[in-house]
């Protein structure tokens, strides 16, 4: 399984390791590993999750590895889930709330992407050194005549000032487990993150699975944006049109729909993990 999954990881990872050693950048396909500042080598550790217990591996690297400690069988480890949860009880109370959360809400699927757009309304300098597909008179245009219902703060943190308060939520990062919604693109995205910071709890697969998502997600993101990418390869999805939004609620609600699966399996891993780990006190999770 580790080797698999190794193969896997570095599948994944192949095309930005690549252009990194060349010193060049991709707008879409390497957003991911500047976002969430973590490095493709973290993809390549595989963890087998709580209470899976490794025969043989005393010997091997990873007996020096964090968060492992001796299994019931001679030679064997086991990932230390009663080390793990009570030392990050904080971090994990804090991913717990959001998952949970969002698990318990229905999708809401009216954005359209317009976060990408409120980032460069009425700006001469944008955050990707690539042209607007409608120029900078149209795009502002169209933020003008929606309604921008961004739910996620750290869409929301790079509006443009004359944007922000268009917007009908004012996200904080206070507020995410009380705004978040599994119809939000970034919501989806952030599922990665919320594997990585669960650590060796998590079994590979779905720390893979929460990337490739990720990495689907972001292609729908920014063929929705306002940039103009056809010159990589991308065709936009003009939600400045009816078509273009029909199309985008169409493929938001698949990603709703994985990310949802992906909610419950995180959530599993950690329900599972506490099982084992009768000492972790549980946090609290608010009704709504």
């Amino acid at each position: 399984m580790e080797a698999a999954h190794i193969e896997r990881a570095d599948a994944l990872t192949a095309g930005h390791r690549a252009r990194a050693a060349r010193g060049e950048r991709h707008p879409v396909e390497d957003f991911l590993f500047t976002y969430y500042s973590y490095k493709p080598g973290l993809l390549r550790r595989w963890h087998p999750g709580a209470g899976v217990e490794l025969a043989d591996a005393a010997a091997t690297p990873r007996a020096t590895w964090r968060w492992y400690a001796e299994g019931s069988e001679p030679g064997s480890l086991v990932v230390d889930a009663k080390g793990f949860l009570p030392e990050k009880h904080d971090l994990v109370g804090a991913v717990e709330r959001i998952l949970r959360l969002t698990a318990g809400r229905a999708g809401r699927f009216g954005c359209f992407g317009l976060h990408e757009w409120a980032m460069v309304y009425r700006q001469r300098e944008h955050r990707h050194p690539i042209p607007l597909r409608l120029g900078q008179a149209e795009t502002d245009a169209v933020v003008d005549a929606a309604d921008l219902r961004c739910t996620h703060f750290d869409a929301f943190r790079f509006f443009t000032p004359e944007a922000v308060p268009r917007n009908s939520e004012t996200p904080t990062r206070a507020r995410q487990a009380e705004l978040e919604q599994p119809g939000c693109l970034h919501a989806g995205m952030d599922l990665y993150k919320w594997a990585v910071k669960l650590g060796p709890i998590v079994p590979g697969e779905v720390l893979l699975d929460a990337f490739e998502l990720a990495r689907d997600i972001r292609v729908l993101d920014m063929e929705a944006s306002p940039y103009d990418l056809r010159e990589w390869g991308y065709e936009p999805v003009a939600i400045e049109t009816h078509e273009g939004k029909a199309e985008y609620v169409r493929r938001q609600r698949a990603f709703a729909e994985r990310g949802q699966a992906l909610r419950a399996r995180l959530l599993e891993a950690l329900d599972h993990a506490k099982s084992i780990s009768p000492a972790h006190e549980r946090a609290a999770v608010p009704a709504r």
